[in-house]
Protein backbone atom coordinates (compact mmCIF):
# COMPACT_ATOMS: atom_id res chain seq x y z
CA UNK A 1 0.00 0.00 0.00
CA UNK A 2 2.99 2.48 0.66
CA UNK A 3 4.48 1.82 -2.28
CA UNK A 4 1.36 2.27 -4.38
CA UNK A 5 0.66 5.45 -2.90
CA UNK A 6 4.24 6.92 -3.13
CA UNK A 7 3.77 5.71 -7.19
CA UNK A 8 0.45 7.88 -7.53
CA UNK A 9 1.22 10.41 -4.74
CA UNK A 10 0.99 12.89 -7.60
CA UNK A 11 -2.65 11.93 -8.30
CA UNK A 12 -3.78 11.72 -4.38
CA UNK A 13 -2.22 14.26 -3.43
CA UNK A 14 -3.31 16.66 -5.90
CA UNK A 15 -6.59 19.12 -5.95
CA UNK A 16 -10.13 17.31 -6.65
CA UNK A 17 -10.38 20.05 -9.62
CA UNK A 18 -7.02 18.43 -10.97
CA UNK A 19 -7.99 15.34 -10.50
CA UNK A 20 -9.52 13.00 -13.68
CA UNK A 21 -13.20 11.82 -13.29
CA UNK A 22 -16.47 13.41 -11.88
CA UNK A 23 -15.94 16.28 -9.29
CA UNK A 24 -19.81 16.14 -8.16
CA UNK A 25 -23.00 13.58 -8.33
CA UNK A 26 -24.22 16.16 -11.27
CA UNK A 27 -21.07 14.72 -13.30
CA UNK A 28 -21.03 11.46 -12.14
CA UNK A 29 -24.68 10.97 -13.08
CA UNK A 30 -23.85 13.09 -16.29
CA UNK A 31 -21.49 10.24 -17.67
CA UNK A 32 -23.55 7.50 -17.10
CA UNK A 33 -26.00 9.20 -19.33
CA UNK A 34 -26.53 7.24 -22.77
CA UNK A 35 -25.17 9.76 -25.43
CA UNK A 36 -28.48 11.00 -26.90
CA UNK A 37 -29.62 11.57 -23.48
CA UNK A 38 -26.24 13.79 -22.51
CA UNK A 39 -26.43 15.29 -26.35
CA UNK A 40 -30.35 16.25 -25.70
CA UNK A 41 -29.17 18.00 -22.22
CA UNK A 42 -25.98 19.64 -23.51
CA UNK A 43 -27.41 21.43 -26.61
CA UNK A 44 -31.03 21.50 -25.27
CA UNK A 45 -33.19 23.28 -27.81
CA UNK A 46 -35.67 25.36 -27.05
CA UNK A 47 -33.59 26.77 -24.06
CA UNK A 48 -31.28 28.99 -25.95
CA UNK A 49 -32.10 31.92 -24.76
CA UNK A 50 -30.77 31.21 -20.63
CA UNK A 51 -27.11 30.49 -22.40
CA UNK A 52 -24.26 32.81 -23.02
CA UNK A 53 -23.89 34.87 -26.49
CA UNK A 54 -20.75 34.30 -27.79
CA UNK A 55 -20.21 37.77 -29.82
CA UNK A 56 -22.33 39.79 -26.78
CA UNK A 57 -19.84 43.20 -26.82
CA UNK A 58 -19.17 43.56 -30.71
CA UNK A 59 -21.14 46.17 -32.79
CA UNK A 60 -21.37 45.63 -36.18
CA UNK A 61 -22.10 47.78 -39.63
CA UNK A 62 -24.40 46.53 -42.63
CA UNK A 63 -24.67 48.39 -45.35
CA UNK A 64 -25.56 45.20 -47.18
CA UNK A 65 -28.38 43.58 -49.65
CA UNK A 66 -30.01 40.64 -50.80
CA UNK A 67 -28.48 37.55 -49.63
CA UNK A 68 -25.04 36.85 -49.90
CA UNK A 69 -23.64 39.90 -47.84
CA UNK A 70 -26.63 40.49 -45.49
CA UNK A 71 -26.01 36.54 -44.22
CA UNK A 72 -22.81 37.13 -43.14
CA UNK A 73 -23.88 39.69 -41.27
CA UNK A 74 -26.80 37.77 -39.63
CA UNK A 75 -24.59 34.74 -38.74
CA UNK A 76 -22.88 37.51 -36.09
CA UNK A 77 -26.12 38.73 -34.97
CA UNK A 78 -27.42 35.28 -34.22
CA UNK A 79 -24.36 34.81 -32.20
CA UNK A 80 -24.92 37.73 -30.33
CA UNK A 81 -23.70 40.68 -31.88
CA UNK A 82 -25.42 43.93 -31.71
CA UNK A 83 -26.24 44.69 -35.78
CA UNK A 84 -27.31 47.78 -37.15
CA UNK A 85 -28.74 47.16 -40.34
CA UNK A 86 -28.58 50.23 -43.11
CA UNK A 87 -31.21 51.04 -45.45
CA UNK A 88 -32.22 53.50 -48.24
CA UNK A 89 -35.19 55.85 -46.87
CA UNK A 90 -38.49 54.33 -48.01
CA UNK A 91 -37.16 51.70 -50.10
CA UNK A 92 -35.70 49.54 -47.96
CA UNK A 93 -33.43 46.52 -49.06
CA UNK A 94 -34.60 45.63 -52.60
CA UNK A 95 -34.73 41.87 -51.82
CA UNK A 96 -38.05 42.50 -49.14
CA UNK A 97 -39.90 42.77 -52.63
CA UNK A 98 -39.19 39.48 -53.45
CA UNK A 99 -41.43 36.14 -53.01
CA UNK A 100 -41.61 32.97 -54.85
CA UNK A 101 -43.60 34.38 -57.29
CA UNK A 102 -43.07 38.30 -56.55
CA UNK A 103 -45.76 38.75 -54.59
CA UNK A 104 -44.69 40.48 -51.54
CA UNK A 105 -47.67 41.92 -49.58
CA UNK A 106 -47.16 39.24 -46.68
CA UNK A 107 -45.26 41.87 -44.04
CA UNK A 108 -45.44 45.29 -43.62
CA UNK A 109 -42.72 47.49 -45.46
CA UNK A 110 -43.04 50.90 -44.18
CA UNK A 111 -46.19 53.45 -43.33
CA UNK A 112 -45.31 55.26 -46.61
CA UNK A 113 -46.26 52.49 -48.78
CA UNK A 114 -48.94 50.70 -47.34
CA UNK A 115 -50.02 48.56 -50.16
CA UNK A 116 -46.31 46.80 -50.60
CA UNK A 117 -44.99 44.27 -48.33
CA UNK A 118 -42.42 42.30 -47.48
CA UNK A 119 -41.98 38.55 -49.11
CA UNK A 120 -41.01 35.50 -48.21
CA UNK A 121 -37.88 35.57 -50.36
CA UNK A 122 -36.47 37.59 -47.43
CA UNK A 123 -36.62 35.05 -44.77
CA UNK A 124 -33.54 34.02 -42.66
CA UNK A 125 -30.82 36.58 -44.10
CA UNK A 126 -31.57 39.80 -41.38
CA UNK A 127 -32.46 38.21 -38.08
CA UNK A 128 -31.63 39.85 -35.02
CA UNK A 129 -30.44 42.72 -36.50
CA UNK A 130 -31.42 46.86 -35.74
CA UNK A 131 -32.92 48.68 -38.71
CA UNK A 132 -32.03 51.89 -39.38
CA UNK A 133 -32.67 54.39 -42.86
CA UNK A 134 -29.77 56.45 -43.66
CA UNK A 135 -28.71 57.83 -47.01
CA UNK A 136 -24.89 57.72 -46.20
CA UNK A 137 -24.02 58.66 -49.33
CA UNK A 138 -25.00 62.03 -48.46
CA UNK A 139 -22.59 64.82 -47.48
CA UNK A 140 -25.45 66.02 -44.77
CA UNK A 141 -25.44 62.26 -43.25
CA UNK A 142 -21.57 61.77 -43.15
CA UNK A 143 -21.16 63.18 -39.54
CA UNK A 144 -23.74 60.33 -38.04
CA UNK A 145 -22.18 57.45 -40.35
CA UNK A 146 -19.03 58.79 -38.84
CA UNK A 147 -19.73 58.57 -35.18
CA UNK A 148 -21.37 55.01 -35.41
CA UNK A 149 -18.09 54.05 -37.18
CA UNK A 150 -15.98 55.40 -34.29
CA UNK A 151 -18.49 53.24 -31.83
CA UNK A 152 -18.19 49.87 -33.62
CA UNK A 153 -16.25 47.24 -34.42
CA UNK A 154 -16.63 46.82 -38.04
CA UNK A 155 -18.61 46.92 -41.49
CA UNK A 156 -19.72 45.00 -43.92
CA UNK A 157 -20.83 46.34 -47.54
CA UNK A 158 -21.60 45.04 -50.76
CA UNK A 159 -21.27 48.27 -53.63
CA UNK A 160 -19.46 48.29 -56.61
CA UNK A 161 -15.40 48.30 -55.84
CA UNK A 162 -14.46 52.32 -55.24
CA UNK A 163 -18.14 53.17 -54.32
CA UNK A 164 -17.09 53.74 -50.61
CA UNK A 165 -13.93 54.94 -51.54
CA UNK A 166 -15.89 57.82 -53.83
CA UNK A 167 -17.94 58.39 -50.59
CA UNK A 168 -14.83 59.07 -48.40
CA UNK A 169 -16.25 56.13 -46.12
CA UNK A 170 -14.22 53.04 -47.36
CA UNK A 171 -11.40 51.09 -45.50
CA UNK A 172 -8.69 53.60 -45.59
CA UNK A 173 -10.70 56.35 -44.41
CA UNK A 174 -12.66 55.08 -41.44
CA UNK A 175 -8.98 53.23 -40.47
CA UNK A 176 -8.20 57.05 -39.52
CA UNK A 177 -11.53 57.24 -37.39
CA UNK A 178 -10.87 53.82 -35.62
CA UNK A 179 -7.83 51.99 -35.88
CA UNK A 180 -9.19 48.96 -34.62
CA UNK A 181 -11.85 48.85 -37.18
CA UNK A 182 -12.85 45.40 -39.34
CA UNK A 183 -13.45 46.46 -43.24
CA UNK A 184 -15.26 43.96 -45.26
CA UNK A 185 -15.95 44.04 -49.14
CA UNK A 186 -18.39 41.43 -50.40
CA UNK A 187 -18.86 41.85 -54.02
CA UNK A 188 -18.61 39.39 -57.31
CA UNK A 189 -15.24 39.33 -58.64
CA UNK A 190 -13.20 41.08 -56.65
CA UNK A 191 -10.23 42.83 -57.57
CA UNK A 192 -8.69 42.37 -61.35
CA UNK A 193 -9.72 42.59 -64.88
CA UNK A 194 -13.29 42.36 -63.96
CA UNK A 195 -13.03 44.07 -60.95
CA UNK A 196 -16.83 46.42 -61.74
CA UNK A 197 -18.71 43.75 -62.70
CA UNK A 198 -21.34 43.06 -61.02
CA UNK A 199 -23.09 39.43 -59.04
CA UNK A 200 -25.85 37.76 -58.20
CA UNK A 201 -26.09 33.71 -57.44
CA UNK A 202 -26.55 32.34 -60.72
CA UNK A 203 -23.62 34.60 -62.02
CA UNK A 204 -21.43 33.04 -59.39
CA UNK A 205 -22.53 29.99 -60.02
CA UNK A 206 -22.49 30.50 -64.22
CA UNK A 207 -19.46 32.39 -64.20
CA UNK A 208 -17.40 30.14 -61.70
CA UNK A 209 -17.96 26.37 -63.66
CA UNK A 210 -20.49 25.68 -61.06
CA UNK A 211 -23.02 25.14 -63.03
CA UNK A 212 -21.60 23.72 -66.32
CA UNK A 213 -21.10 20.29 -63.88
CA UNK A 214 -24.51 20.72 -62.36
CA UNK A 215 -27.63 18.37 -64.24
CA UNK A 216 -27.73 15.15 -66.25
CA UNK A 217 -25.23 14.86 -68.91
CA UNK A 218 -26.31 15.19 -72.45
CA UNK A 219 -26.99 11.40 -73.42
CA UNK A 220 -29.72 11.86 -70.61
CA UNK A 221 -31.41 14.63 -71.91
CA UNK A 222 -29.88 17.05 -69.77
CA UNK A 223 -27.87 20.66 -69.74
CA UNK A 224 -26.22 22.64 -67.36
CA UNK A 225 -28.51 23.48 -64.75
CA UNK A 226 -28.63 26.69 -61.77
CA UNK A 227 -29.96 25.36 -58.41
CA UNK A 228 -33.02 26.64 -57.50
CA UNK A 229 -31.85 27.91 -54.33
CA UNK A 230 -29.21 30.93 -53.88
CA UNK A 231 -26.64 28.28 -53.01
CA UNK A 232 -23.82 30.67 -53.36
CA UNK A 233 -25.05 33.68 -51.28
CA UNK A 234 -25.76 31.40 -48.79
CA UNK A 235 -22.24 29.52 -48.94
CA UNK A 236 -20.32 32.69 -49.80
CA UNK A 237 -22.39 34.76 -46.77
CA UNK A 238 -20.96 31.72 -44.58
CA UNK A 239 -17.02 32.28 -45.90
CA UNK A 240 -17.13 36.03 -44.95
CA UNK A 241 -18.08 35.08 -41.18
CA UNK A 242 -15.54 32.89 -41.06
CA UNK A 243 -13.11 35.78 -41.82
CA UNK A 244 -14.63 38.07 -39.74
CA UNK A 245 -14.24 36.12 -36.52
CA UNK A 246 -10.34 35.25 -37.77
CA UNK A 247 -9.82 39.43 -38.12
CA UNK A 248 -11.68 39.36 -34.62
CA UNK A 249 -9.19 37.03 -33.29
CA UNK A 250 -6.58 38.35 -34.88
CA UNK A 251 -7.33 41.81 -33.18
CA UNK A 252 -7.20 40.13 -29.93
CA UNK A 253 -3.84 39.71 -30.29
CA UNK A 254 -2.69 42.67 -31.94
CA UNK A 255 -5.09 45.69 -31.47
CA UNK A 256 -5.34 45.97 -35.16
CA UNK A 257 -8.20 45.94 -37.34
CA UNK A 258 -8.19 44.86 -41.33
CA UNK A 259 -9.56 44.72 -44.68
CA UNK A 260 -11.48 41.37 -46.14
CA UNK A 261 -12.12 41.53 -49.60
CA UNK A 262 -14.21 38.57 -50.54
CA UNK A 263 -15.15 37.31 -54.01
CA UNK A 264 -18.70 35.41 -54.73
CA UNK A 265 -17.55 34.15 -57.96
CA UNK A 266 -14.69 32.83 -56.45
CA UNK A 267 -16.39 31.09 -53.81
CA UNK A 268 -18.19 29.38 -56.18
CA UNK A 269 -15.34 27.96 -57.65
CA UNK A 270 -14.18 26.53 -54.20
CA UNK A 271 -16.97 24.10 -54.10
CA UNK A 272 -15.43 22.53 -57.57
CA UNK A 273 -13.05 20.29 -56.02
CA UNK A 274 -11.24 18.26 -57.86
CA UNK A 275 -12.53 19.72 -61.53
CA UNK A 276 -9.41 22.25 -61.43
CA UNK A 277 -6.72 20.06 -60.22
CA UNK A 278 -8.44 17.38 -62.93
CA UNK A 279 -7.81 19.80 -65.41
CA UNK A 280 -4.47 21.12 -64.40
CA UNK A 281 -3.36 17.44 -64.53
CA UNK A 282 -4.82 15.67 -67.39
CA UNK A 283 -6.47 18.25 -69.61
CA UNK A 284 -9.93 16.56 -68.64
CA UNK A 285 -12.29 19.06 -68.59
CA UNK A 286 -15.62 18.14 -65.83
CA UNK A 287 -18.37 16.92 -67.11
CA UNK A 288 -22.21 16.87 -66.01
CA UNK A 289 -22.96 13.62 -64.17
CA UNK A 290 -26.68 14.09 -63.08
CA UNK A 291 -27.72 12.21 -59.69
CA UNK A 292 -24.28 10.01 -59.89
CA UNK A 293 -21.51 10.25 -58.30
CA UNK A 294 -18.50 10.50 -60.50
CA UNK A 295 -15.99 8.50 -57.93
CA UNK A 296 -18.29 6.21 -56.37
CA UNK A 297 -20.84 3.79 -57.94
CA UNK A 298 -23.41 2.74 -56.23
CA UNK A 299 -23.98 6.14 -54.98
CA UNK A 300 -26.96 8.02 -56.16
CA UNK A 301 -30.54 8.78 -56.59
CA UNK A 302 -32.79 6.84 -58.61
CA UNK A 303 -36.45 7.36 -60.08
CA UNK A 304 -38.43 4.63 -58.20
CA UNK A 305 -42.15 4.22 -60.20
CA UNK A 306 -44.55 5.16 -57.60
CA UNK A 307 -45.24 7.97 -55.38
CA UNK A 308 -45.50 7.39 -51.88
CA UNK A 309 -48.65 10.17 -52.01
CA UNK A 310 -50.21 9.00 -55.24
CA UNK A 311 -53.71 10.81 -53.98
CA UNK A 312 -51.79 13.98 -53.03
CA UNK A 313 -53.49 17.63 -54.23
CA UNK A 314 -50.09 19.02 -54.01
CA UNK A 315 -48.35 18.07 -57.05
CA UNK A 316 -44.85 18.10 -55.37
CA UNK A 317 -46.33 15.11 -53.49
CA UNK A 318 -48.12 13.42 -55.76
CA UNK A 319 -45.30 13.39 -58.72
CA UNK A 320 -42.17 14.33 -57.18
CA UNK A 321 -42.00 11.98 -54.02
CA UNK A 322 -40.88 8.97 -56.45
CA UNK A 323 -36.63 9.51 -55.60
CA UNK A 324 -34.43 7.53 -53.35
CA UNK A 325 -31.08 7.56 -52.61
CA UNK A 326 -28.73 4.33 -52.62
CA UNK A 327 -25.39 3.69 -51.21
CA UNK A 328 -23.52 0.11 -51.96
CA UNK A 329 -20.09 1.32 -53.29
CA UNK A 330 -18.32 -1.33 -51.14
CA UNK A 331 -17.67 -4.99 -52.77
CA UNK A 332 -20.32 -7.07 -50.11
CA UNK A 333 -22.78 -3.61 -50.20
CA UNK A 334 -22.56 -3.96 -54.32
CA UNK A 335 -23.02 -7.76 -54.07
CA UNK A 336 -26.03 -7.70 -52.24
CA UNK A 337 -27.65 -5.14 -54.14
CA UNK A 338 -27.31 -7.04 -57.08
CA UNK A 339 -29.08 -10.01 -54.65
CA UNK A 340 -31.92 -8.07 -53.91
CA UNK A 341 -32.79 -7.05 -57.43
CA UNK A 342 -31.75 -10.31 -58.59
CA UNK A 343 -28.96 -9.16 -60.92
CA UNK A 344 -26.27 -11.75 -59.81
CA UNK A 345 -24.86 -11.13 -63.36
CA UNK A 346 -24.37 -7.77 -63.09
CA UNK A 347 -22.04 -8.26 -59.94
CA UNK A 348 -19.65 -11.19 -61.82
CA UNK A 349 -19.40 -8.22 -64.43
CA UNK A 350 -18.39 -5.81 -61.98
CA UNK A 351 -16.80 -7.41 -58.80
CA UNK A 352 -14.52 -4.53 -58.40
CA UNK A 353 -14.85 -0.72 -57.74
CA UNK A 354 -12.65 0.40 -60.53
CA UNK A 355 -14.76 -1.38 -63.07
CA UNK A 356 -18.05 -0.47 -62.23
CA UNK A 357 -17.41 3.10 -61.53
CA UNK A 358 -16.25 3.82 -65.17
CA UNK A 359 -19.29 5.38 -67.11
CA UNK A 360 -20.30 3.32 -69.11
CA UNK A 361 -20.57 0.94 -66.20
CA UNK A 362 -23.00 3.26 -64.20
CA UNK A 363 -25.69 3.96 -66.77
CA UNK A 364 -25.83 0.17 -67.06
CA UNK A 365 -26.00 -0.19 -63.38
CA UNK A 366 -27.93 2.61 -62.75
CA UNK A 367 -30.51 1.15 -65.57
CA UNK A 368 -30.95 -1.48 -63.85
CA UNK A 369 -31.48 -0.12 -60.16
CA UNK A 370 -34.29 2.50 -62.12
CA UNK A 371 -35.75 -0.70 -64.15
CA UNK A 372 -36.49 -3.00 -60.82
CA UNK A 373 -38.07 0.17 -59.15
CA UNK A 374 -40.40 0.45 -61.94
CA UNK A 375 -42.82 -1.30 -60.14
CA UNK A 376 -42.09 0.16 -56.56
CA UNK A 377 -42.59 2.98 -54.59
CA UNK A 378 -40.02 4.81 -52.98
CA UNK A 379 -40.98 3.76 -49.58
CA UNK A 380 -40.74 0.25 -50.69
CA UNK A 381 -37.47 0.87 -52.19
CA UNK A 382 -35.91 2.40 -49.22
CA UNK A 383 -37.73 -0.48 -46.65
CA UNK A 384 -36.30 -3.33 -48.77
CA UNK A 385 -32.85 -2.20 -49.32
CA UNK A 386 -32.97 -0.66 -45.43
CA UNK A 387 -33.47 -4.40 -44.46
CA UNK A 388 -30.99 -6.08 -46.36
CA UNK A 389 -28.69 -3.70 -44.48
CA UNK A 390 -27.86 -1.11 -47.10
CA UNK A 391 -27.84 2.77 -46.91
CA UNK A 392 -30.98 4.01 -48.36
CA UNK A 393 -33.04 6.83 -47.83
CA UNK A 394 -36.02 9.02 -49.55
CA UNK A 395 -35.38 12.64 -51.10
CA UNK A 396 -37.81 14.04 -48.88
CA UNK A 397 -39.26 17.44 -49.83
CA UNK A 398 -40.04 20.58 -47.58
CA UNK A 399 -43.25 19.29 -46.02
CA UNK A 400 -41.77 15.77 -45.29
CA UNK A 401 -38.70 17.92 -43.35
CA UNK A 402 -40.87 20.46 -41.56
CA UNK A 403 -42.58 16.96 -40.25
CA UNK A 404 -39.72 14.98 -39.27
CA UNK A 405 -39.40 13.99 -35.37
CA UNK A 406 -35.14 14.45 -35.77
CA UNK A 407 -35.72 17.75 -37.06
CA UNK A 408 -37.99 18.85 -34.90
CA UNK A 409 -36.18 17.52 -31.79
CA UNK A 410 -32.51 19.11 -32.78
CA UNK A 411 -34.86 22.47 -33.02
CA UNK A 412 -33.69 22.58 -37.00
CA UNK A 413 -37.60 23.59 -37.67
CA UNK A 414 -39.27 25.43 -35.19
CA UNK A 415 -41.83 28.35 -34.80
CA UNK A 416 -40.79 31.73 -33.61
CA UNK A 417 -43.25 34.59 -31.93
CA UNK A 418 -42.05 37.74 -33.81
CA UNK A 419 -42.22 40.94 -31.57
CA UNK A 420 -43.33 42.83 -35.21
CA UNK A 421 -45.50 39.60 -37.23
CA UNK A 422 -46.49 36.91 -34.96
CA UNK A 423 -46.00 33.64 -35.73
CA UNK A 424 -43.02 32.77 -38.04
CA UNK A 425 -41.79 29.22 -39.13
CA UNK A 426 -38.07 29.10 -38.86
CA UNK A 427 -35.25 27.06 -39.86
CA UNK A 428 -31.73 26.00 -39.85
CA UNK A 429 -30.42 29.27 -37.63
CA UNK A 430 -30.78 27.40 -33.97
CA UNK A 431 -29.49 23.49 -35.40
CA UNK A 432 -26.63 25.05 -38.08
CA UNK A 433 -23.34 24.47 -35.91
CA UNK A 434 -24.54 23.15 -32.65
CA UNK A 435 -23.41 24.80 -30.01
CA UNK A 436 -24.19 23.67 -25.99
CA UNK A 437 -22.35 26.72 -24.33
CA UNK A 438 -23.10 29.78 -26.63
CA UNK A 439 -25.69 28.95 -28.73
CA UNK A 440 -27.54 30.81 -31.77
CA UNK A 441 -30.73 32.38 -31.27
CA UNK A 442 -33.14 34.21 -32.48
CA UNK A 443 -35.28 37.42 -31.63
CA UNK A 444 -36.84 38.26 -34.47
CA UNK A 445 -36.20 38.27 -38.47
CA UNK A 446 -36.43 41.74 -39.58
CA UNK A 447 -38.28 44.73 -38.88
CA UNK A 448 -39.67 47.61 -40.59
CA UNK A 449 -38.02 49.70 -42.87
CA UNK A 450 -36.70 52.09 -40.10
CA UNK A 451 -37.86 50.38 -37.46
CA UNK A 452 -35.22 51.09 -35.18
CA UNK A 453 -34.41 55.18 -36.26
CA UNK A 454 -34.92 56.25 -32.60
CA UNK A 455 -32.84 53.77 -31.20
CA UNK A 456 -30.25 54.58 -32.91
CA UNK A 457 -30.32 58.03 -33.94
CA UNK A 458 -31.38 59.21 -30.21
CA UNK A 459 -30.45 56.90 -27.87
CA UNK A 460 -27.01 55.63 -28.93
CA UNK A 461 -26.40 58.54 -31.48
CA UNK A 462 -27.70 61.47 -28.82
CA UNK A 463 -29.16 63.24 -31.36
CA UNK A 464 -32.65 65.24 -30.01
CA UNK A 465 -36.11 63.81 -31.49
CA UNK A 466 -36.53 66.83 -33.57
CA UNK A 467 -33.34 66.72 -35.45
CA UNK A 468 -34.51 62.81 -36.51
CA UNK A 469 -37.82 64.49 -37.61
CA UNK A 470 -36.34 66.91 -39.78
CA UNK A 471 -33.84 64.63 -41.57
CA UNK A 472 -37.03 61.93 -41.81
CA UNK A 473 -39.16 65.00 -43.53
CA UNK A 474 -36.31 65.40 -46.14
CA UNK A 475 -36.01 61.93 -47.03
CA UNK A 476 -32.45 61.68 -45.54
CA UNK A 477 -33.67 58.99 -42.78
Amino acid sequence: MKEWRKKYSDLIEAPLEEQDGPKSREELDEMKMPYEDYCRAAFAPGHEMGKPESLKGIRWMSTTMYIFTPHSVSNLAELGAEVYKFEMPRMGDPMKHTSPFNEAYLYPLHDTRPMTGTGYGFLNANPNEYWVSMDYHLDDMKEAFYRIVKMSDGLTECYRPGTFDRWKQSYRYLLELNPRFIYVWGGGFGYGPKCFGGSYDILGQAHAGLASVTGHHDFMGGHCTKHSNWCIDWYSGTQITFGILAAIHWRRKTGLGTMIEFSQVQAATRCLGHAAPLYGRFGIVRQRWGNWDTQLCVHGIILCGKSDFPDAINPQDKLEARYAMISAFQDADFKALCDVIKKPDMYSKYTKHKDRVEGESQVEIYTALEDWAKDKSRAEVVRILQTEGLLAEPVMNDREVYENEHYRMRGTVRWMDDPCFGDVLQHGSYSAGLLSKTPRRLYWIWRPVGGDNVKFYHELLGYPISKIKEWYDKAWI
